[in-house]
């Protein structure tokens, strides 16, 4: 088939014209590419990672500066994420950053996902429920450490009234809520505000304000335990627009089931029936046990296997080294995160890890204890035929934390040997 002349003519123009446009939109509008807030943000290659953002003359509107997460991130905001899991001594570590001057710390955010998408339940292993749950939890977080906190108002109940509200789930854990702009009943020269004065003597919780503080911080850190593993967080790590470094907090999985039968005492009465009878009841939810050991085995191994995407990114820290050594095992977190210790932080692990009769030190999710004496005491708790049952089921991980079995009773109330391995964790750097 042969194109008449008036065909080709028409075809030539179109294209003409397509270059000239192409031309003059290069030369009226330069082009631009938002930049990352540090290369090693970038992802290698994965399909999840997300390219940068390009801008010309067919966006609407200005640059980079339409992208809230790259303003803020210009600063070189870090964003901390610890990662553990219920009575694993993560409010200990929480605190351990809360106490610094740049850090803006945010206790157990995600409470509040949970408690309004999955009320009754405190680990849903229903898999839509999971996928439900983790695809809100990682919005949540994203936005988060954008220092976007009204994002949060969705799940709180009942929703904040102008942005403010009383019901943000242990607000007074953290400091930076507790401090001005945010709360005026403190001031500068009060360094160590309890967690129920700021409650009683702060006024309902201003978002505006709140995230405002959030933005003049360096660091921001959340702790969250209702994340099962690693691996459901990789999207938000290889996020570009986010520089997020993890710290996954581990503990002996025998002291975390002593921990709890003596913290949640409805949930876990047939485990106080077991130990106080020598008898395991026939309708036990072994699965209390049982999921913290395959979350714990399939996340570390994960971590340890050091994938690209947590190059930079992933450390792992035994809960009982930091309560054997808390001034080192901090040190040591601080120079991953690159943040520099103050005083203030060294001046508060001293008065929260030694014995104390403080009130306070006897809440169930108080950080105030002699955390040496406290990080092996579940040996003299546990019955040596829960702890069996325990290192059978357990076994792998274990092994791989490095935390020693037990043979007899007499070796499980025997003090005077840890049943901690000497065992180093580098960062993967």
């Amino acid at each position: 088939m042969q194109c008449s002349w008036k065909a080709v003519i028409l075809l030539a123009l179109a294209s003409i014209a397509i270059q000239y446009t192409a031309i003059r939109t290069l030369t009226s509008k330069p082009f631009q590419l938002c930049p990352l807030p540090s290369p090693q943000n970038c992802g290698l290659g994965g399909q999840d990672t997300e390219p940068p953002f390009e801008r010309g003359a067919a966006g609407a509107g200005g640059g980079c500066d339409d992208y809230p997460y790259f303003s803020i991130n210009a600063t070189r905001k870090t964003h901390i994420l610890v990662l553990a899991t219920t009575r694993s001594g993560s409010s200990f570590v929480g605190q351990l950053l809360n106490q610094h001057q740049e850090v803006f710390y945010l206790f157990e955010p995600l409470y509040h996902v949970q408690t309004t998408l999955i009320p009754r339940l405190s680990h849903s292993r229903n898999a839509a429920d999971r996928r439900v749950m983790l695809g809100a939890s990682r919005d949540l977080l994203r936005s988060l450490y954008g220092c976007d906190l009204y994002f949060l108002e969705s799940y709180i109940k009942p929703t904040p009234t102008n942005h403010t509200t009383d019901k943000l789930f242990r607000r007074g854990a953290s400091r930076a809520l507790c401090q001005q702009p945010v709360c005026d009943a403190f001031g500068p020269a009060d360094v160590n505000v309890e967690e129920g004065d700021c409650v009683k003597k702060c006024a309902s919780l201003n978002m505006t304000l709140a995230t405002e503080a959030c933005r003049e911080k360096r660091y921001v850190a959340i702790k969250i335990v209702r994340v099962p593993e690693i691996g459901d967080l990789r999207a938000l790590v290889e996020d570009p627009r986010l520089n997020i470094k993890v710290i996954q907090l581990v503990r002996d999985p025998r002291g975390i089931l002593s921990s709890r039968i003596e913290t949640f005492r409805d949930t876990y009465r047939l485990w106080r029936i077991w130990r106080a009878t020598g008898r395991r009841p026939y309708n036990l939810d072994l699965s209390q046990l049982t999921v913290v050991c395959e979350d714990f085995l399939s996340s570390v191994s994960t971590g340890l296997g050091h994938p690209y995407w947590l190059k930079g990114k992933y450390m792992l820290v035994r809960y009982e080294d930091l309560a054997r050594n808390p001034l080192l095992k901090t040190k040591e977190m601080y120079d991953y995160l690159g943040l520099p210790m103050d005083k203030n932080v060294e001046d508060w692990i001293h008065a929260n890890t030694r014995g104390s009769n403080e009130p306070s030190a006897k809440h169930k999710f108080g950080t105030v204890r002699d955390s040496a004496a406290n990080a092996e005491s579940w040996r003299l708790k546990l019955s040596y035929d829960m702890v069996e049952y325990t290192q059978t089921v357990c076994q792998k991980v274990l092994h791989q934390l490095g935390y020693k079995a037990v043979r007899s009773t007499e070796e499980l109330k025997n003090m005077s040997l840890s049943l901690v391995q000497d065992k180093t964790f580098v960062p993967f750097s």
